[in-house]
């Protein structure tokens, strides 16, 4: 089992275009403006090194690099590049690829010399598109991903059964995939700081604490467990959705405006899509930085985006706070396609 992940993905294929940009430090985010509301989607090592990271706000990433490079986002030329990419890992003999994003993948193949392979892939993806790739090897999809991290920039890493404690066991739990600053909070509360700690922990002490089906799968994540093979099932879309971050908060009266055109554009996916929306999710992000998400079953399935904004509007005002709004998103859950999931 193969993870593959492209290194500084988006400001690497700026690099493509912009070879005088190697060597120093990048920051793409947004429009690239960092007077704007906007985060940061990729920082280059150089970057980095200054404590950038993916997701913090432009100005604080401004003021921690003041010599960065700054780009806006351009989804069509990293769309393109990623699809190269995915079609070279579909590409390897026998491969099975799970598709995560933009810029990673699982691949499944059956070879003695699991290190070689790595490397090979490394190989024939740095030919066909000019980008550097880390891989991370694992007899489960989860120790694949968290080997990667370990390989970066541009190696290889494996880690198993028999390696996994040795590596992992005195790493905070937040080395995990899937364990972020809130589940290794409330994973300290419990006593539980390390991996180690995390693997023998008693799932009814887990699904006391997060639930039953939580519970069980924070405790595999503890013990590198899971699925052993990726899915290339293609991915059926849940909901279509759209928020925005605004430059200027809106006043509350200006909210059931915001609110159509958001409704709009998800009508728009849900009839590209041809599967009408069931239920509606609102989130609302207000000053200075309270987020709320809400959601609504419809009375029926619709395409209607004023039907949409409605039932958006009521949600809004359940909430009862008449704080300036920085963010607004909507989402329309579809009805399931035939045949289900």
């Amino acid at each position: 089992m193969l993870h593959v992940d492209l290194d500084e993905f988006l400001v690497a294929v700026e690099r493509l275009r912009r070879p005088e940009l190697v060597g120093l430090p990048v920051i793409v985010g947004g429009r690239g403006d960092p007077t704007e509301r906007a985060v940061v989607s990729t920082a280059s090592y150089e970057a980095r090194e200054h404590g950038v990271g993916s997701g913090m706000p432009l100005r604080l990433a401004v003021r921690k690099c003041p010599d960065a490079v700054l780009l806006p986002v351009d989804r069509p030329v990293y769309e393109d590049a990623s699809a190269r990419v995915m079609q070279v890992l579909k590409d390897v003999p026998g491969a099975v690829v799970e598709v995560l994003g933009w810029d990673e993948a699982f691949v499944g193949v059956r070879t003695d010399d699991p290190e070689a392979t790595a490397r090979e892939v490394q190989r024939a993806v740095l030919a066909s598109t000019g980008l550097h790739c880390s891989v991370g090897i694992g007899d489960t999809l989860v120790r694949a991903k968290v080997a990667t991290d370990l390989g970066k920039p541009r190696g290889v890493f494996r880690l198993t059964r028999e390696t996994w404690l040795e590596v992992m066991g005195q790493r905070p739990t937040t080395a995990l995939w899937g364990v972020g600053p809130r589940i290794s909070a409330r994973l300290a509360d419990l006593g539980i700081r390390t991996v180690a700690e995390l693997a023998a922990t008693e799932e009814d002490v887990l699904v006391a604490h997060f639930g039953p089906a939580h519970g069980a799968h924070v405790g595999r994540l503890g013990r590198g467990g899971g699925r052993a093979w990726p899915d290339d099932t293609p991915w059926v879309a849940r909901a279509h959705g759209h928020e925005t971050t605004y430059q200027r908060d809106l006043d509350p009266a200006e909210v059931p405006d915001a609110l159509r055109v958001l409704a709009e554009q998800v009508a728009a996916d849900l009839r590209r899509e041809e599967r009408a929306a069931m239920r509606v999710h609102l989130k609302v992000r207000v000053k200075p930085f309270f987020t709320s998400t809400k959601v609504r079953k419809l009375p029926a399935p619709t395409y209607d985006a004023e039907a949409i904004a409605a039932t958006a509007l009521e949600l809004y005002l359940a909430l009862g706070d008449d704080r300036p709004v920085r963010l607004l998103g909507i989402r329309g859950e579809m009805v399931p396609p035939e045949g289900g999931y």
